[in-house]
């Protein structure tokens, strides 16, 4: 049984939350308020100046909603991939103070360039410089300046949100690089921030109820059910605020350097520390059934055979990395 914590266990802790505008950024920010954080939020969309995606929401909306659940949280725009304007951001964050505990990134999480399905010989290149720019460029750059900030102090979190516990996810090829990236990126850094005693994770969502999937399938977080017919796996879809839930448990575990590196899901840390959503459910991708006949077949056949060929792939690579670990002196 998961023991009782704290209503308020990242009291006095101050976090950055680098595309915090909505969907699963949103949702984190939104939680880590709720657990008692300083959050920054910061991202593009601002009032009355969007992001080129042209969605409705703004970081000043999700500061405010987590001002009027009673936390603290400041709204800043910020273009991440630009260095200068995230090294001042990281400057002005510390300077305000002296700390900052948790940094996730959810910048280009939903980032209609990713969007566009299609195979390798079908994909649109033009658009590849700006997709990596803004999708993995700019998660670079975050994470160096967070690695700055957190190895003066010797501790710290930084979460990469991504797509999928698995190697595979992305529906064209800059998508599936970007995606691979920030799986593995966290991997390496991890190693790297060891000494310091920072940790990394990447973080993976499950069916997620971003405010665009709700418009796509035509409901609101009010009706989200009726989408069940469409689609019987939304069913098993969680909200923002469970995937922040899962950052927010993670931050304030004292031993969470036991995970650093390790690509993480929601649903397996509402299992390891018990939180719900916020209607009190606990939403389990990892365990549900998926069906399916709601996909095109030759999707199904893709699934397979790529299952298949990551499991060989990854069966080789633990050998490989055995022999070379045993090379290395004690």
């Amino acid at each position: 049984m998961a023991k009782k914590r704290s209503a308020k266990p990242l009291r006095g802790r101050v976090a950055l939350v680098a595309g915090a505008t909505r969907g699963a950024g949103r949702g984190i920010a939104r939680a880590l308020g709720e657990a008692g954080a300083i959050v920054y939020c910061t991202g593009r969309s601002v009032t009355g100046n969007p992001s080129p995606y042209g969605r409705p929401e703004t970081i000043n909306e999700t500061a405010a909603m987590i001002k009027a659940a009673g936390g603290t949280a400041i709204a800043l725009r910020v273009d991440h991939t630009i260095e200068n304007d995230v090294k001042a951001l990281f400057r002005r964050i510390l300077r305000a103070h002296k700390r900052l505990d948790i940094v996730v990134d959810s910048v280009a999480g939903e980032d209609p360039l990713m969007r566009q399905y299609g195979f390798l010989w079908q994909a649109d290149l033009t658009t590849a410089d700006a997709i990596f720019r803004q999708a993995l460029t700019s998660r670079i750059i975050t994470a160096k300046y967070a690695a700055l900030a957190m190895m003066r102090a010797k501790r710290g979190l930084i979460v990469e949100v991504t797509e999928n516990d698995i190697i595979g996810g992305g529906g064209n090829p800059m998508a599936q690089a970007v995606k691979m990236a920030q799986k593995v990126l966290p991997l390496l850094w991890a190693a790297e921030l060891a000494p310091h005693h920072v940790a990394v994770v990447a973080l993976a969502p499950g069916f997620l109820r971003s405010e665009s999937m709700l418009q796509h399938l035509a409901v609101t977080e009010d009706n989200w059910r009726e989408a069940g017919k469409k689609d019987p796996n939304f069913l098993q879809s969680e909200s923002p605020l469970f995937v922040g839930r899962a950052v927010a448990a993670l931050a304030a575990d004292p031993k969470v350097r036991g995970r650093t590196g390790m690509l993480l899901s929601s649903w397996e840390l509402a299992r390891a520390y018990g939180f719900t959503d916020y209607d009190g459910r606990r939403p389990d991708w990892g365990r549900h059934k998926i069906d399916f006949s709601v996909l095109p077949p030759e999707w199904t056949d893709l699934f397979r055979t790529g299952a298949a060929l990551e499991l060989k792939w990854l069966t080789t690579l633990v050998a490989r990395t055995k022999q070379f670990k045993a090379k290395i002196p004690r």
